[in-house]
């Protein structure tokens, strides 16, 4: 497995990827992608730069590729490359998933992302969270 952040000229690599999975997620062009591949994309994340942070705008690891550990590395290898604060919007169900990587509930967010988590929040139920840049995580080896 190869994981490493896709030149800006191949980002359109990820949106084919999501596409593939049936997901409305898509690559901004101000976006650092993120990707897991073996032969192909297996799994994609998306960060962008808010204030002195960062936000993790997507997530998607490809069905029968979950429960092996890979959005738990992908989030440490991209995390630890960019030394940042990490906020995130989320579905209430996915809250435990992201905590166990390092991210805690939180109501207090930067100005641009809380006009924007409120915006959202008007057409579905969505939590924020944060993870401070000294987490210091450490990736956990896949299992395959």
């Amino acid at each position: 497995m190869h994981i490493y952040c896709l030149p800006s000229e191949q980002q359109t690599r990820a949106d084919t990827f999501y596409r593939a999975q049936r997901s409305p997620m898509r690559a901004s062009e101000k976006a650092q992608v993120w990707v897991a591949e073996e032969q192909e994309i297996v799994a994609a994340l998306c960060l962008q730069h808010v204030e002195s942070a960062l936000w993790l705008t997507s997530l998607l690891v490809a069905p029968e590729h979950r429960c092996q550990g890979l959005a738990r590395q992908l989030m440490s290898v991209a995390f630890s490359a960019g030394a940042a604060d990490v906020w995130l919007f989320c579905e209430p169900s996915l809250v435990a998933f992201y905590q166990r990587s390092g991210f805690s509930p939180t109501s207090q967010l930067p100005p641009a992302l809380a006009s924007r988590l409120a915006r959202y929040q008007r057409s579905k139920p969505l939590s924020a969270c944060y993870r401070p840049a000294d987490q210091g995580a450490n990736p956990a080896p896949l299992s395959r």
